[in-house]
């Protein structure tokens, strides 16, 4: 019996042990034959990351290849979700981050503090301003898990418990908890690094360097930033970059996802998908050309693979490189733009301490044979380099600085519609170049009203009525049209339309009897003949005078546009060219426009600022009045424009300029010529182009 128990149990061990070394073979085999990539003859590997190289964005740059935007190599502060301490180690987490914290605000460098919560001058938490988004996310489930009407002191004392500051003074724990905050929002992962600091100095650098072990998870990571050669030219066209908002993210990641399901997909499209793919640390362009070409400019961002083996030693590979973002080439003239700027701001400085409103403006110089807009200025206007230092000033300026005049703001144009209504006469055969209409002052067709011209013309033709700008002649030709017939004319000079550039622009209003219904008014006979000369309703754009002129120098309205080109980072290659595009055929004939043109030409060489320049200019001014609030009281004001192409038999350039608060539009007759001595006298200068090549070096 005692025999039959021993072979029993010595079976027993047998198996056992025949059990343990069929599982010890089986797992040396995967680990020797399966897993060889992961267990290499060099030393073992115990442990690979892979984490993400930004990518760096395009350059932008002028028509004659002249940087106005370039990227600098700046220090980042980056914390590395690979080696910092998990959400397991909390109170190690906020030991670092304070030290961090301390070190940075030891030597001036700002951090990024994106905590929607701040202390107001008694000490007491409040919300930040203008920051609904992040409160309402700080409030989520992936955060705090309060309600939604939980105050700024509910949130402050859940942030302190949530995150263990209860050991740290209220202005640490703030601190501390708003990275802790960020890291919640950007999924803080080795593939979702976090920005603590965007730029450090070089000492800054070398401390967290020389300091690992204070600062585990702290990377010192070289990497670009938005620079400006001079940060004041077009900077409302050109735009800013900034980090993505809680709306932004959410809709960026909608629109991946999306894409991403797209089974037709290759997988090479789809790991560029990825790659291309939106962090909530990432930055975006926020408006003018960096939003509107965000897709050109934003780089695919690279692969670096880290691997340790058992000793602890570490290496890094790039595993896919990163690509720069595509250079995008505007066809903006670097020179003529910032000669324009600083015309206008004298011109408008002029005039400025002398009326009750400050006057402000724009001016636009438009390529009359491609649509390009060669000059795009507004005034006041800011810098660029120091834009989100002085953005607080520049919101609360009364001014309005940050205002793209020139492309937002709309007036009722005056003068500067009688080209259209003339040309809309003449096609429909109201009037004839000999037809005459006597001008008295005063215009008595309607019983009920009569409408004033500004001075006594006797009997004049169309020709003289645009040279003398006679309301009377364009009050009757547009009583015999009608509204419907001028504006039909109107439309094909694209007035009260969007011109078609990259960067956001107002529509306008184009007057008609529909849009005064819609608004809940009554269209009356009047309303027409003061529709007419550029009232009613009538309200413009200064960039849709400027291509309408352009229209009116050719006979074909183009497509406005900033982007003349792009191409590679390395410009090896043009992925895009646009050297114009028709929006619009006039169709009407050479001699309507002739008329047309030799009255606008009268003008421009009746004017002393305009004759005397070296070429012949074709030009229309215009007055309109104008409304404002000053200190409770409304002003009553007016607005005057110039509407101008040259030179007359060959037209190259057409220049609109609007300045608001000037009482006479005739008046803007020396911006006007100063900007075409400028474009002209560049024209005629010896000039050695920049290639783009050389931009590399």
């Amino acid at each position: 019996m005692k025999e039959k128990s021993l072979r029993l149990r010595t079976a027993a061990f047998l198996a056992a042990v025949a059990l343990f070394f069929s599982v010890f073979v089986g797992e040396l085999f995967r680990v020797q034959v399966v897993n060889a990539g992961d267990y290499s003859t060099a030393g073992v590997r115990v442990n690979a990351v892979e984490s993400t190289i930004p990518a760096a964005r395009g350059e932008i740059l002028d028509c004659n290849g002249v940087a106005l935007v370039t990227n600098e190599q700046v220090n980042a502060v980056v914390l590395n979700a690979s080696y910092f301490p998990p959400t397991s180690r909390q109170e190690e987490r906020n030991t670092i981050l304070a030290a961090l914290i301390s070190l940075c605000e030891e030597h001036g460098v700002e951090w990024n503090d994106d905590l929607p919560l701040e202390f107001d001058a008694n000490g007491n938490i409040q919300y930040k301003e203008d920051a609904q988004a992040d409160i309402a996310f700080l409030k989520s489930r992936d955060v705090l898990h309060l309600n939604s009407y939980a105050t700024a002191q509910n949130c402050f004392d859940a942030l302190v418990e949530t995150f263990q500051l209860e050991n740290f003074d209220k202005e640490t724990a703030r601190k501390v908890g708003s990275v802790c905050y960020s890291l919640k929002r950007i999924s803080f992962s080795a593939m979702n690094p976090y920005t603590f600091a965007d730029s450090v100095s070089n000492e800054v650098a070398a401390a967290i360097k020389e300091n690992g072990a204070v600062f585990t998870g702290v990377d010192i990571v070289v990497t670009t930033r938005r620079s400006y050669p001079d940060g004041t030219v077009a900077p409302h066209i050109l735009g800013v970059v900034g980090k993505l908002d809680a709306e932004e993210y959410a809709a960026l990641s909608e629109e991946f996802e999306t894409a991403h399901a797209d089974e037709s997909l290759s997988e090479a499209d789809r790991k560029t998908l990825e790659l291309r793919a939106y962090g909530m640390d990432d930055t975006i362009g926020k408006f003018g050309i960096e939003s509107a070409m965000e897709d050109t400019l934003r780089g695919t961002n690279g692969v670096l693979t880290t691997t340790t083996d058992a000793e602890g030693n570490k290496t890094s590979e790039i595993t896919t490189a990163p690509v720069q973002g595509s250079a995008v080439i505007l066809t903006l003239d670097s020179n003529l733009q910032k000669r324009t700027q600083d015309a206008l701001a004298a011109f408008v400085q002029q005039y400025r301490d002398k009326e009750a409103i400050p006057a402000v403006g724009s001016a636009v110089v438009i390529d009359v044979k491609t649509g390009g807009v060669l000059a795009c200025a507004t005034y006041p206007s800011y810098d660029l380099s120091t834009y989100y230092e002085d953005y607080s000033a520049l919101a609360a300026d009364t001014d309005s600085p940050l205002w793209n005049r020139a492309l937002l703001s709309t007036y009722a144009p005056g003068s500067t519609m009688k080209p259209a209504i003339a040309v809309a006469g003449l096609e429909e055969g109201v009037i004839t170049e000999d037809t005459r209409i006597r001008c008295t002052r005063y215009y008595t067709y309607f019983t009920d009203t009569v409408f004033r011209c500004t001075d006594y013309h006797g009997s004049i033709d169309v020709k003289e009525a645009l040279n003398r700008s006679c309301n009377i002649f364009f009050y009757e030709t547009g009583r015999q049209l009608g509204i419907e017939r001028m504006n039909e004319y109107c439309t094909r000079f694209g007035l009260g339309q969007k011109t078609g550039v990259e960067v956001g622009e107002s529509t306008g209003v184009l007057a008609s009897i529909e849009y005064r219904e819609s608004h809940g008014g009554t269209w009356y006979p009047g309303d027409t003949v003061q529709a007419a000369i550029g009232q009613s309703d009538n309200l413009f754009t200064p960039i849709q005078l400027a291509n309408y002129a352009a229209a009116l120098a050719t006979g074909t309205r183009y497509q406005a546009h900033f982007v003349k080109s792009v191409k590679t980072a390395d410009f090896s290659e043009t992925l895009l060219e646009n050297t114009g595009t028709v929006a619009s055929e006039l169709n009407v004939s050479d001699k309507t426009l002739a008329i047309v043109r030799e009255g606008m030409g009268r003008y421009g060489q009746r004017i002393a600022a305009l004759k005397n320049l070296p070429v012949a200019v074709a030009a229309k001014s215009g007055t309109a009045e104008s409304k404002a609030k000053v200190e409770g009281k409304i002003v009553e004001g007016l607005n005057g424009f110039m509407i101008s192409y040259a030179p007359i038999d060959d037209p190259e350039i057409a220049v609109a300029v609007a300045i608001e608060n000037l009482n006479s539009g005739s008046a803007t007759a020396t911006l006007v010529a100063e900007i075409y001595k400028a474009y002209f006298e560049a024209a005629e200068a010896p000039q050695a182009q920049q290639g783009y090549n050389s931009l590399l070096s």
